[in-house]
Formats: C-alpha cells, sequence, structure tokens
C-alpha cells in the first residue's frame, strides 16, 4: 500500500526557490569557465558638464562632452541624447574590450548573493508586501466576492471578452511605458475573476504576463527600451516604428488566439486544465470565501471601496510614465489607499491591522522569489562575464548576410537577455557595439533595434531572472506546468518575429 501511494504520488516538480538555486550554481560555475572582462564605458556627468571614461583596469579619466570626443571614441550617436537625459547609464565604447583577472564566485559567493539580491530588491518587495495587506483587506470585507458575483452576472457567456480586454490593455501598457513588474497588483484581483468564470490560473497568467510581455517584446514607443536602444544606436525611435506597430497586433491576435484555444478547452472540461490536479488547491485560496448562492450585497461602501482600489491604478500609470516614480512611490500610493479602505470597512483598529499583516504574510514567498532571482545576476556581475558574452556575440555576426544577420542578432540578443535581464541595460552596453555591425553588412541600425527587443522579450516568456517565477509562485503554479503551456506559443512568435526581422531587411 505504501508503495502504491509513493507510485501515485510521482514526481513533483520543485519550488521556484529550488529552481533558482539550481540556476544560481550553473551561472557560479559560468564564472570559472568563461574569461572574465570588460569594455571601457562611458558616462556623462550632467553636473561637470563632462564625459568620464572607466577603462576596465579600473582608470577613471575625463573628457569633453562634445559630438567630436564621440566620434574619437567611434560612439555613432549624437552627443545631444546624453546632454538631454536620454542616455544616462554607461555606455560601451566599441573596440575596447580587455580580459581582466577572472573573479569565480565561490560557495561564500552563492551563499551570501541571495542576502544581497533581497537587499537590492527591498523596494519591489515592499511593494508586494503592502499589496498582499491591502488584497487581504479587501477580501476580508467581503468586497471582491460582491464584485466577482455582479460581474459575473453580467458577462455571462462572454467571459473570454475580459481576457481579450485585459491582455489587449496590458499589452498597450507594456508597448508604450513598459508596463510589467507592476502587474503583479493584478493578479489577486484578476484570479478569482478568472477562476469563477470557469478558467484555470493559466489563463488569467497568460492574460496578464502575455500581455505585458507581448508588448515589451514588440514595443513602440517604450522610453525603456526601443528609445534608449534607438538613441544608443544612433538613430531616431521612429525608425522602423511602423513596422513595430504592425508586429505587435499581430503577435497580440496571435497570442488572444492561443489564449482562446485553451481557454476554451479549460471551460469545457475542467480536465483539460494542464494544472487540474491543483485546482481545488488554488480554488481554496482564492475563491475561498467566495459562494455565489450566498454573496454579500455589492453595497455603496463595497463600491466606494472597489473604486479607491482601482483608482489607484490609473494614478499609479501616471506616476510611472510621466513622474518618474518608482516602487517606492507606487509603495506610497497603495499604502494611502489601504489606511483609507481600513477607516471605510467598520473594522476595529486591532482586526484592521492583523488582517493587513495576515495579507502581507501571505505574499512572503512572493517577495523572496523577486530576491532569489536577483542573486543570479550579482553572481554573474561579481564574476564579470557579460561583457565578455557581448564580445563573443559581436564576433559571431560580423560579415554575414542581411537576412541572417537579423535573425542571428535576435538569437543572440535572447540568450544575452538572459545574462542581462534589464532592457535598458541590455541597451546601453550592447547598441554601441551592435549597431555598427549592422554598417558592415548593409542593413538598417533600426533592424538591430528590434532583433535587440523581440530577442530578449522573446526569452522573458520563460526567463527564470525576470518575472515569472514570481508571477507562478504568486498563483501556486509550478514552473513545468507553465512552459508545458508556453512553449508551443514561445515557438510560433519566435517563427514571427524571425519572419518579420527578415522582411524589414527586405524593405530597406
Amino acid at each position: 500500500m505504501e508503495n502504491q501511494n509513493k507510485k501515485k504520488k510521482g514526481f513533483e516538480f520543485p519550488t521556484a526557490f529550488t529552481v533558482l538555486f539550481i540556476i544560481l550554481i550553473l551561472a557560479a560555475l559560468l564564472t570559472y569557465i568563461v574569461p572574465a572582462g570588460l569594455f571601457a564605458k562611458l558616462e556623462y556627468n550632467a553636473d561637470t558638464n563632462e564625459f568620464q571614461r572607466i577603462d576596465p583596469d579600473g582608470n577613471v579619466s575625463t573628457l569633453p562632452a562634445t559630438q567630436e570626443t564621440l566620434d574619437n571614441l567611434k560612439v555613432t550617436m549624437k552627443v545631444e541624447k546624453f546632454l538631454d537625459g536620454s542616455i544616462r547609464k554607461p555606455i560601451a565604447i566599441p573596440d575596447t574590450y580587455e580580459e581582466i583577472p577572472r573573479s569565480p564566485q565561490g560557495i561564500i559567493d552563492i551563499i551570501m548573493s541571495p542576502i544581497k539580491g533581497i537587499m537590492d530588491t527591498v523596494d519591489i518587495m515592499v511593494f508586494v508586501l503592502i499589496l498582499g495587506g491591502i488584497i487581504g483587506l479587501i477580501n476580508k470585507t467581503g468586497t471582491f466576492d460582491a464584485g466577482i458575483a455582479a460581474l459575473s452576472k453580467r458577462s455571462k457567456g462572454k467571459e473570454f471578452l475580459l481576457v481579450v480586454f485585459v491582455c489587449s490593455l496590458i499589452s498597450l501598457g507594456g508597448t508604450t511605458f513598459g508596463l510589467a513588474e507592476e502587474t503583479i497588483a493584478l493578479y489577486p484581483i484578476l484570479m478569482p475573476i478568472f477562476l469563477a468564470s470557469g478558467y484555470d490560473a493559466i489563463v488569467c497568467i497568460a492574460a496578464i504576463y502575455m500581455g505585458s510581455s507581448i508588448g515589451t517584446m514588440f514595443s513602440t514607443v517604450n522610453p525603456f527600451s526601443v528609445v534608449i536602444a534607438s538613441n544608443a544606436a544612433g538613430i531616431s525611435f521612429n525608425d522602423g516604428l511602423t513596422i513595430r506597430i504592425i508586429s505587435l497586433i499581430l503577435a497580440t491576435i496571435i497570442t488572444l488566439v492561443y489564449i482562446y484555444n485553451y481557454a476554451r478547452k479549460v471551460k469545457k472540461d475542467p480536465k483539460n486544465s494542464l494544472i487540474y490536479e491543483d485546482l481545488d488547491k488554488i480554488e481554496e485560496r482564492f475563491l475561498k470565501e467566495y459562494d455565489p448562492d450566498n454573496v454579500a450585497p455589492f453595497n455603496w461602501k463595497r463600491i466606494l471601496i472597489l473604486i479607491i482600489f482601482l483608482g489607484a491604478f490609473p494614478v499609479m500609470i501616471w506616476g510611472v510614465s510621466k513622474a518618474d516614480w518608482w516602487f517606492p512611490e507606487m509603495s506610497g500610493l497603495f499604502f494611502a489607499v489601504s489606511i483609507v479602505i481600513m477607516f471605510l470597512s467598520g473594522f476595529s483598529e486591532k482586526e484592521a491591522v492583523n488582517t493587513f499583516i495576515d495579507g502581507a504574510a501571505d505574499l512572503v514567498g512572493v517577495a523572496l522569489v523577486i530576491g532569489v532571482a536577483r542573486a543570479i545576476n550579482i553572481v554573474m556581475d561579481n564574476g564579470m562575464i557579460s561583457d565578455t558574452l557581448l564580445q563573443y556575440t559581436s564576433n559571431i555576426i560580423e560579415n554575414m548576410n542581411g537576412g541572417v544577420f537579423a535573425v542571428v542578432q535576435m538569437i543572440l540578443f535572447s540568450l544575452l537577455g538572459f545574462f542581462i535581464p534589464s532592457s535598458s541595460g541590455l541597451a546601453t552596453l550592447s547598441m554601441p557595439i551592435m549597431a555598427p555591425l549592422a554598417d558592415t553588412v548593409e542593413v538598417a541600425r533600426h533592424i538591430v533595434v528590434s532583433a535587440y527587443n523581440w530577442g530578449q522579450g522573446w526569452m522573458s516568456f520563460i526567463t527564470p531572472t525576470g518575472l515569472i517565477l514570481a508571477t507562478l509562485e504568486m498563483v501556486d503554479v509550478t514552473y513545468n506546468k507553465w512552459l508545458k503551456f508556453i512553449l508551443p506559443l514561445m515557438g510560433i512568435i519566435g517563427i514571427f518575429a524571425v519572419i518579420m526581422l527578415v522582411l524589414q531587411t527586405m524593405l530597406i
């Protein structure tokens, strides 16, 4: 009997923490294999109106902030982009790569990196914990349950319109201002609605996460990726804009069709769900208080609480896109909203505070995943192998055929995106090196920008160093189930991106 139980239980995929630690160890091993190296970096100092050049050996020198300086360094961009703040991060100077003494990351480095990662991402973690607290408060007031019941009655038979609306709206946010980390706030709100509509957690993840991923992958005017990359490549972000808009629309449609086919199967028979064995556990977490036959009335107080909470999102979007907000400001916004909801809830002071703390405690695991994911980047940065990988990739694509050049660049950028998950960081590091290579094969530089954006965005569908593991931890879905769902779509979108890249090379 004991053997039968063990057999029935079978293999259990490891948690997000174990997956991240395995990758962390592999990253540390790479620092023993890949030579350490650095490009010289150029940074603009607004206080002194000078360039600072940081050589691989650490020597710092000052240079006049002029176009002549950039031309002499073979940095093919306009000096105005530094002066007006368009380029804020240090850029790599072409033809300056040097190998430096290795800095292999050992056991102590591996152990300390998650601690440093948590310290580096404390702003994001505070945002997540405050979000958990506010969700706990709203749940206890019965607001979400009442809202779900009201929405279910109105959307009967039209449930997939919610998927279309959510995915398209988030995709629009991703393509315009890089909406990504902010979407973490949406899962606790939308998950109960999707589950009550007859879908599973994967449909909810796909609508939110893939909306963001498609939007940021096929960015049109996102200042944190395509605009910075275009500036660093020495071109206007309007170059190639038309093909990027067309690609965004088509990729969003492809994604929605893929989600629809899966959602239809799940709605027809829950056994078709990739997470069927976990449905009870997930519903217990997100619908434990929800009884469609016994729901509290959606009265004025609950409507007001929901309006105040949802009203924080357009304010957050305005802050991020227009007022230079980041996680501290977003956390402050939601903390203020939580205080207002405490007063509206009618709870006693002790009950309100304890409910907030309990809600925050529910997302501690998610917050820690974010910190551990950052540890992988810390190990690679300290091992100083990122610039070496960039040097290797630039050597691979020299003197290629135009179409092959574009496709291989996309593949290489997808690999670099795993090691350098920051879109702005990858752009400022790689574009001064990669963009001039386009001239040697008679390819427009905006194609290199597309290859960068599409390659990095494509890898973000699955890269554990990005947001996906934190997302999966939030909704109790294991990484292998996500891979099973997303890999076919990843293949389709990858082929589509390749076709669009080749078309771009044919249109110039």
